[in-house]
């Protein structure tokens, strides 16, 4: 007999592309049938089955708060009624576009749009637009959303032009697209140099969250900054997932390095759909309607998804709430570390690599520092600790390329239950690697 998350899903199979609006979501990583969730409540989340799992995808990072926040609810609530869309100014996407140039100085000016890859696309448009020039840089690794342009292979070599990862995306959309290693600064460099004069800009993630989770190496962020300077290219950060995730100013904050633009998503939607990015304004006043840089969205700025991300904003601005959120992931991180060395794991075996609120177990020796570290990893080996954490009641993403992510609302008594729940999950992943 099956139960309800197998019917749930059967049926959306065959009305939905793999029974899901997202391909990670389908297991396919690490097989069996994914819970079909019903609903969400602070830390956790239950499925259509009645069963209760710790949640540490949080949406994939919005869920900061963690589920349902009361505040966030209520703004929400109170949006709603006032109309959801309406296509015309409003005064809350001006107040969370104040919100934002308030914490990021690097931002003077903001655009809002529907997604991360919407943003993405738009401010690499804007950054070649500005310029006057069409190559952009990438790393190797790093994602950017979908869009034609930065859907390039991440397997292709250093120093190499873009070839498409994906069918449907045309040669000619990522010829202009230059890919090198994350945390190689002398690859940037030479790759500048390589075509001078035609690098509009530099395309990162200050802190790589996409393929697992792998932090810039010292120096690094502040040599793009150096190069991009010299070769007039502009440094544009995607700060989707760290963005009001690693502290109130971002990524940038912590690392302590102003790109020229800076895009933005997840949080500053309160768990709603949303995008923007920002920048300086001489950069920014090159779209329409002050320029010529073209882009436009029905649904941008939509008044309910401002009314979450103010909300979520003026929450984390409670005094000490970064400092006890970082504070919890450590005690995380450490006690599944125990764990894992416990169960004959070694740093042979296993990584543990936290950044703020962010941790990524990765079953793979050494420094973890490029996507070429990050490939290395044994994936049967994270698809049996993703199980066996599954079956204890703690939701991790299905894939060992993604970060696990610890909000506000999880409790000590959950991240000690999680700890105590990873020693057979790490059992489980010896078991595969023996």
């Amino acid at each position: 007999m099956m139960s309800k998350s197998q019917d749930a899903f059967e049926r959306a199979k065959k009305v939905l592309v793999g029974g899901v609006n997202s391909p990670v979501r389908a297991f396919a990583a690490v097989g069996g049938t994914p819970p079909v969730i019903a609903s969400a409540k602070g830390a956790t989340i239950t499925d259509v089955d009645g069963r209760t799992y710790i949640d540490y995808v949080g949406s994939y990072g919005p869920a900061i708060l963690g589920h349902a926040a009361a505040p966030v609810v209520e703004a929400v609530r109170e949006a709603v009624g006032r109309g959801m869309t309406f296509g015309a100014p409003t005064e809350a996407e001006t107040a969370l576009a104040e919100a934002i140039v308030a914490a990021m100085p690097s931002i003077q000016k903001v655009r809002f749009v529907s997604s991360g890859t919407e943003a993405v696309m738009s401010a690499v448009r804007l950054a070649r637009g500005f310029t006057g020039r069409d190559k952009v840089i990438k790393c190797i690794g790093c994602y950017h959303g979908h869009a034609d342009a930065m859907l390039v292979s991440a397997g292709s070599g250093a120093l190499t032009l873009g070839v498409p990862s994906s069918p449907g995306v045309p040669a000619g959309a990522t010829k202009d697209t230059l890919l090198v290693p994350y945390n190689d600064a002398t690859a940037v460099e030479a790759m500048m140099a390589k075509f001078p004069g035609q690098v509009a800009a530099m395309l990162v993630e200050p802190v790589a969250a996409n393929m697992g989770l792998v932090p810039p190496a010292e120096g690094f962020l502040q040599a793009l900054r150096t190069v991009c300077d010299k070769h007039g290219a502009l440094l544009i950060f995607d700060e989707v997932i760290t963005g009001f995730r690693l502290s109130y100013g971002g990524a940038q904050q912590v690392y302590g390095v102003r790109p020229d633009l800076t895009v933005l998503g997840k949080i500053i939607g309160g768990g709603m759909p949303v995008g923007a990015y920002g920048g300086r304004a001489e950069i920014m006043n090159a779209l329409a309607p002050e320029g010529k840089v073209y882009q436009a969205g029905t649904l941008s700025g939509n008044p309910v998804a401002m009314a979450a991300g103010l909300a979520t904003l003026k929450e984390l601005r409670s005094p000490g709430f970064y400092e006890a959120l970082n504070a919890k992931t450590e005690g995380l991180a450490a006690g599944i570390g125990g764990r894992c060395r416990a169960a004959g794991l070694g740093p042979d075996k296993v990584n543990i690599v936290g950044v703020g609120s962010m941790i990524t177990c990765y079953f793979t020796h050494g420094p973890i520092l490029r996507y070429d570290d990050v490939a290395r990893c044994d994936t049967k080996a994270f698809k049996a600790f993703f199980h066996a954490l599954l079956a204890g009641g703690v939701y991790i993403a299905p894939s060992q390329f993604e970060a696990m992510f610890v909000s506000g609302a999880h409790t000590s008594e959950q991240i000690e239950a999680t700890i105590a729940g990873s020693v057979k999950a790490f059992e489980a992943a010896a078991a595969v690697m023996k």
